[in-house]
């Protein structure tokens, strides 16, 4: 006899993969690990919102439609990152964080 799915678990599962990725992204200080961070946030964001779709709506897809768009704004974000990532470390010679003050006065 098999259990059924609760919604919390995955809730449970997205608040920790977004906690998970919100100490990642505040806690590294390389640029490529930070990224990273931000894609395990993302796909936090996913989880809850098909979960939440499926449990709610079911016969609705909005939960669907809204994880693709998450998708493509996360390629766009990685693409842009890493090409601005790759700039910097061309100029400076490094990817850490620390080293990037060129916003400061």
């Amino acid at each position: 006899m098999g259990t059924a799915l609760n919604p919390s678990y995955f809730i449970v599962l997205s608040a920790a993969l977004f906690a998970i990725g919100l100490y990642g992204a505040l806690s590294r200080k390389n640029a490529i690990a930070v990224l990273i961070s931000i894609e395990i946030m993302l796909t936090a964001v996913n989880i809850n919102l098909v979960a939440i779709n499926k449990f709610l709506t079911p016969e609705a897809f909005i939960g669907q439609i809204f994880a693709i768009f998450v998708i493509t704004v996360a390629a766009a974000e990685v693409g842009l990152g890493l090409a601005i990532i790759i700039a910097m470390f061309r100029s400076r010679h490094t990817v850490d964080l620390d080293d990037f003050d060129w916003m400061k006065w």
